[in-house]
């Protein structure tokens, strides 16, 4: 039978607080007691697991984790294990667990009293596809320290931290006109895709809305909406000479038309879009992106859930996650 915590408190004559306070070298206990408890630790065999070390502060020393996470979500969502690994990082530097759930929206409502639970863990990370209107409802009343990574698409009062892809269109266009494209359009998703609709803001307020007609297309946010809208493009009076593509779906349906219709890659148009993930390395030319850190938007949200810990009253809504970074050339002009 293994060695509990209890039986080095009744051998060293103390308290199981006070093995837990040595354990975590607490300065309240005093040098000869800390000996005494360590040699009885030494001589038992104790091997201490988290929840004994955590005993007198009454801390699990755990976070939760929790987002959707069905088969397949590798590539539907490639962020988010980058997300995962960089609040791992941040929170194993400082001795804090990180527990990973499955959940959804739905789920998380019936199982929300059990899984956000202080004796459970000391913080939650959401993925903003677990958050609804009714989570919403729940999180502002609970007091255990959570952050949300992805602002919700809805009014809320949450603790929420994002990247500022309004920032990110903003970069794009900048790029773009240093590379000396004169005439930039824009494929985006349907008004619903609220991240297209950022990067979208960002575009036109950089161009200080003067876009040319037909310069903006939105539709479907994948490979064939993408080549769909380069035939309109390339029908247009003056076509553009570079294209600011919403995500990488879209910007592989328009390097393969614009390549079909014989327009040469950057010569004759240029080819921007965002993240660093999937198609941006295998196609040819090598797509130039926006990059957005999501590892450090993992480390971020870490960090905020326990400086929370720390100071209950703190209140994030917004963060962006910063540098955004041009990462290769292959689709620009030299």
């Amino acid at each position: 039978m293994s060695v509990t915590i209890q039986d080095v408190a009744a051998a060293a004559g103390v308290s199981k607080a006070t093995v837990s306070k040595v354990l975590s070298d607490s300065y309240s206990i005093s040098q000869g007691t800390k000996d005494r408890v360590r040699a009885v630790i030494q001589e038992l065999g104790y091997s201490p697991n988290r929840r004994a070390q955590s005993f007198a502060t009454r801390q699990t020393r755990n976070i939760l984790f929790l987002a959707e996470m069905q088969h397949g979500v590798g590539f539907d969502n490639p962020h988010l294990f980058e997300i995962l690994s960089g609040a791992e990082n941040a929170l194993s530097q400082k001795g804090y667990g990180l527990i990973i759930r499955q959940s959804s929206a739905e789920s998380l409502v019936q199982d929300f009293s059990t899984l956000l639970c202080s004796e459970f863990v000391d913080g939650a990370i959401l993925h903003a596809s677990v958050v609804s209107k009714e989570v919403a409802k729940l999180l502002v009343q609970v007091k255990l320290p959570y952050i949300v990574v992805g602002m919700p698409d809805f009014s809320n009062q949450l603790c929420w931290i994002d990247t500022n892809n309004c920032v990110a269109g903003q970069i794009a266009v900048t790029h773009l006109w240093n590379c000396g494209y004169d005439r930039i359009a824009f494929i985006g998703g349907p008004q619903e895709d609220t991240i297209s609709a950022h990067r979208l803001s960002g575009v036109l307020a950089t161009l200080n809305e003067n876009v040319p007609a037909g310069y903006v297309q939105c539709g479907e946010p994948t490979s064939a909406g993408g080549r769909a809208a380069v035939h309109k493009l390339l029908a247009l009076p003056e076509p553009p000479n570079a294209i600011i593509c919403a995500n990488q779906y879209i910007a592989f349906g328009c390097v393969k038309a614009l390549q079909d219709a014989g327009v040469k890659i950057p010569e004759k148009a240029a080819v921007i879009t965002f993240d660093d993930f999937p198609f941006s390395k295998v196609l040819e030319p090598q797509l130039t992106v926006v990059n957005l850190d999501m590892y450090d938007m993992g480390e971020q949200a870490a960090k905020i859930v326990l400086r929370r810990i720390r100071k209950p009253q703190l209140v994030v809504q917004s963060q962006s996650t910063l540098p955004l970074l041009i990462e290769r050339q292959s689709t620009m002009k030299k």
